[in-house]
């Protein structure tokens, strides 16, 4: 059975029943690409329906503050994508009209969208025969056909595309797309694929070959960095913090935080006071606690945040200006909201 039929058919039987697989406007599917890129379909899902229910246009999302869009993101991650996403929802609404860009080479101008996601847009919403290539695909044509060229490398990103673009059905690009990228989330996994009942089991060179855990090859990650952030969580006798955005281009970028202390490695109190003049700012009655006696450790791509949390009691401080009751308004990193959620359930 030829590659193509014995997918869209498998897809037919046995494919999950997504919201944006019901429409062919192109600002619900480019949503819905742009929030499960590195996201898993059962984490973006929520997040797809708040954000649809509450930008139900284009020009909704353009409207709306930056930092309202950042919020209802918050624990998505990766949140260069939320603003991508907002600059070319305000891009499309004012610049075009609030007309989607509806071929393959237009969509790839768009900011935030790369080969992958205007594959995706151009084939679902438009018909454009143009390959997908997402992870489930590379994982899939690895293993069926035995390639063993990396598929985070140059050379691997340029064969897989070459080889998904001969195998595209062209009369029905849309469902082959769809079916190849869902064939390898929930039929080819990552981990305990179900080859056993799999319609490509005679003709895969993997599973003949006892190499399905093989594929796909990839080169050796980035190397971690380690840093260490100390967060000083200030509480003062009027019920007032401080909480900033954060500026320029590293991680979190428009996202709030409380007064961070980096180092290059973990620190006492006493270190933690010797070595911050911002501290010395304060009255004498004030009182610094470790709110985690283990260190929490987030991993983020290619860093890993070894992070405490300090407590700082004081009576007074001018620059001190937020409320605490007002806190969650803000949008914040993760990190810092699983703090707030267990400090605001045991103060």
């Amino acid at each position: 059975m030829k590659f193509s039929n014995a997918l869209i058919q498998w897809y037919l039987q046995n494919s999950r029943d997504l919201p944006w697989r019901k429409t062919k406007n192109p600002y619900f599917i480019w949503l819905s690409e742009i929030m499960l890129q590195q996201t898993r379909v059962a984490q973006g899902l929520d997040y797809y329906l708040k954000f649809s229910k509450s930008f139900p246009s284009v020009f909704d999302l353009a409207n709306a503050d930056e930092s309202t869009v950042l919020k209802m993101w918050q624990g998505l991650g990766y949140y260069s994508r939320a603003r991508n996403l907002h600059f070319t929802a305000k891009y499309i609404a004012n610049d075009l009209n609030g007309e989607f860009p509806s071929t393959y080479k237009e969509i790839l101008k768009l900011k935030g969208v790369g080969d992958y996601t205007a594959s995706a847009i151009a084939s679902f919403a438009f018909n454009e025969p143009t390959a997908v290539v997402d992870g489930n695909v590379y994982r899939v044509l690895s293993r069926y056909f035995g390639i063993d060229t990396a598929i985070n490398s140059s050379a691997g990103i340029k064969e897989f595309k070459l080889l998904a673009e001969t195998l595209i059905d062209t009369k029905q690009p849309a469902i082959y797309n769809q079916a190849i990228m869902e064939f390898g989330a929930i039929q080819c996994k990552p981990k305990k694929p179900v080859c056993m009942f799999c319609s490509l089991s005679d003709s895969c060179v993997a599973l003949q070959k006892n190499l399905i855990d093989k594929f796909p090859v990839k080169e050796k990650k980035i190397k971690v960095r380690k840093r260490y952030f100390n967060f000083l969580v200030v509480k003062t006798n009027n019920n007032k913090t401080i909480l900033s955005e954060r500026k320029g281009k590293g991680i979190w970028q428009g996202l709030y935080q409380f007064p961070l202390i980096e180092k290059d490695k973990t620190i006492l109190k006493e270190d933690l006071i010797i070595a911050n003049e911002f501290l010395e700012l304060f009255p004498k009655e004030t009182t610094i606690s470790l709110f985690n006696k283990k260190e929490i450790i987030h991993k983020l791509s290619h860093q890993h945040l070894h992070t405490q949390f300090w407590i700082v009691e004081t009576p007074n401080l001018v620059s001190a200006n937020k409320n605490w009751d007002e806190i969650e308004k803000y949008p914040v990193p993760v990190l810092i909201a699983n703090f707030l959620e267990a400090y605001q359930t045991i103060k």
